[in-house]
């Protein structure tokens, strides 16, 4: 006997109040969009969707994808049916024979016209399971199998015994819009999942120094925007050529603070590129201290040229450990430590400064036409869907 439904579960959604329909509608669009390759129906019941109509060879392949759907806690696969305690306790049974070790019955009775109390009813379920398996142990902390029955205001009940967990968060678009710096390193990747577990729909841009950084480089972006997309829905990438800019950051600019001034101008092209994409911020993997353009003074260098957007570092009090913990559970790790260099190792001064002031910043760069090449470069970007 086989489950015949999918139990989805949502957290944060509950705190919405009268807004919470536009939520839940923007989830349940994510859902549908994330199984887009198989056959299902889905219906909402109160505090809850259901998976239903699914061919059961694809249980395990659709929990999965619901399991990366920012806005769901936990998904359950069910026996769905018409609430009837004869059933239950008919389930119940079947269910015993398949049980080792310990268990616990769990009743939530949503459907207050349901004529026994949870507490009560779990007892009653739980001596049926035990005289149908009398090997079976009662634990009410620590069990094995929890048999949880769900009894909803729709008039059906919902038996499962496993609750699968899920990323959380909120759904993603419901933030808004956000451009990542997704550099190809370990951290970026992770301030964008992040972000979007939050609700951001992600755009990314890349600053791409060709043939100082290879094409297998570009090539490692791309595959990192693929791996968020398993969480983060369809990510649109804007490879911006930096060439140029780098060169004449080398030759004209004082090399103590070339890597702030490359900084400050990734961030005015990276502002121009957010209001063309209409996204309301810029996400960075900055972390406090981890190099000397993320120290506090070299941070307020850089920001100071962002003049209407703000600009996120989700990363700001995490140390490597704790990102590169995220990076493999994402999936990300592995594709951001192949050796191709980004554009942020081109041209690396010995000493970088890590107390710039802005002052010197402005003069460093009135030794050059900036201005002129980031309109050509923005103007030469190229976009990978």
């Amino acid at each position: 006997m086989n489950e015949n439904v999918i139990m989805l579960r949502y957290g944060e959604l509950y705190l919405k109040g009268n807004n919470r329909s536009f939520f839940e509608n923007l989830l349940i669009k994510n859902i549908k969009k994330a199984l887009n390759s198989f056959v299902f129906s889905i219906k909402k019941i109160s505090g809850r969707y259901v998976i239903y109509d699914f061919d059961s060879i694809n249980l395990n392949l659709i929990i999965d994808k619901l399991k990366n759907i920012f806005g769901l806690v936990s998904v359950s696969p069910a026996y769905e049916f018409q609430t009837n305690i004869d059933e239950i306790k008919s389930k119940c049974r079947f269910l015993a024979k398949t049980l080792n070790g310990s268990f616990r019955i769990t009743t939530k009775r949503a459907d207050k016209k349901f004529p026994i109390k949870s507490d009560e009813f779990s007892a009653s379920i739980g001596e049926i399971v035990l005289s149908e398996n009398p090997n079976l142990v009662v634990d009410l902390h620590n069990p094995e199998t929890i048999i949880t029955i769900e009894i909803r205001e729709n008039g059906c009940s919902y038996i499962s015994t496993k609750n699968i967990q899920c990323c959380g968060g909120m759904p993603v678009g419901s933030a808004g819009n956000g451009l990542l710096m997704l550099s190809g390193g370990i951290d970026s990747p992770v301030a964008g999942y992040m972000m979007a577990k939050r609700g951001l729909k992600l755009y990314a841009i890349h600053f791409h120094s060709f043939p100082y950084t290879s094409i297998q480089a570009k090539d490692k972006v791309i595959k990192l925007k693929n791996i968020l997309e398993n969480f983060a829905g369809d990510i649109k990438l804007i490879v911006v050529p930096f060439t140029k800019i780098q060169e004449a950051i080398h030759i004209n600019c004082y090399e103590e603070y070339m890597i702030t001034i490359m900084r400050r101008i990734m961030l005015r092209i990276a502002e121009k590129i957010a209001q063309k994409f209409h996204c309301s911020t810029i996400i960075t993997g900055e972390s406090l201290g981890q190099v000397a353009s993320q120290t506090v003074e070299s941070i307020t260098v850089t920001n100071n040229v962002v003049e209407q957007l703000p600009v996120l570092r989700p990363l700001i009090g995490f140390d490597k450990v704790e990102i590169m913990k995220i990076a493999e559970q994402i999936g990300t790790y592995e594709t951001s430590i192949l050796p191709y260099e980004d554009c942020c190792t081109v041209f690396l001064p010995k000493n970088p400064i890590i107390k710039p002031t802005i002052k010197k910043a402005i003069i460093e760069e009135e030794k050059f036409n900036y201005e002129y090449l980031i309109e050509e470069a923005i103007n030469n970007i190229e976009i990978v869907e």
